[in-house]
């Protein structure tokens, strides 16, 4: 490893030397510094470009497109419910897998007796889990979870149904616009370790190009929009 660190510090050098520059050259390390501090904007598309209803709808349209299931709800207070009657439906057991986040907690989730809450993350065990999302992209339908002991990631893959919350409000138009939301959110050099960009349930279309869901993952999405947006 050493001899190959030596062998890239010497081709750098070369590079370095052919186009008259060194190691401290405070210009280059200052036109550097600028360009990370001030990078310009890439092409976005106008199809996310919208006012928040539309931009709203826009999504669900899209997730709904790639077989995930959506529902709108006026508050946190509505989650117990709507999480029991999803599994009801389904005849899966009336049990949910979720993390500490705080938006979540806020439900009253001893109203719903028959409903067992499981905390922490998933151990591969569970048939569902419940995750907060940060944002969503409306071109896409995708909703975007970071990592931690609020929203653990495991509980985004291992269960086989997957519920996600996300706040109204937090629905962007374009991706650009959602890294732009999470460098504000962590902060300069505290990026979240994981960022997943969820589009719709696990699929592979692989094997004779038949569409399986849940091949690599939960095998069922369901999106959760809160209107208040918390």
């Amino acid at each position: 490893m050493a001899d190959q660190a030596t062998a890239r510090a010497g081709i750098l050098n070369r590079i370095r030397a052919v186009n008259g520059r060194t190691t401290s050259d405070a210009d280059r390390q200052k036109a550097v510094s600028y360009r990370l501090d001030n990078a310009p904007l890439g092409v976005v598309p106008q199809r996310g470009q919208l006012p928040k209803d539309a931009r709203q709808a826009l999504f669900i349209e899209k997730a709904e497109a790639v077989q995930a299931t959506v529902e709108r709800v006026s508050s946190y207070a509505a989650l117990p419910d709507c999480v029991g009657r999803y599994l009801r439906e389904r005849n899966l057991p009336a049990a949910i897998r979720i993390g500490s986040d705080p938006r979540l907690r806020s439900a009253d989730w001893q109203a719903a007796a028959s409903l067992s809450v499981v905390d922490g993350p998933s151990d591969g065990l569970d048939m569902a889990g419940l995750s907060h999302a940060i944002a969503g992209v409306a071109e896409t339908g995708t909703v975007v979870l970071t990592a931690g002991a609020d929203n653990p990631t495991t509980i985004n893959f291992l269960p086989e149904y997957h519920l996600v919350v996300i706040a109204g409000a937090d629905i962007e138009g374009d991706m650009e616009a959602v890294w732009r939301r999470v460098r504000q959110m962590f902060g300069k050099g505290k990026m979240s370790r994981v960022v997943n960009f969820v589009t719709g349930p696990s699929r592979s279309a692989d094997i004779e190009q038949t569409l399986l869901l849940g091949a690599h993952g939960p095998r069922a999405l369901h999106i959760i929009v809160v209107d208040s947006g918390g």
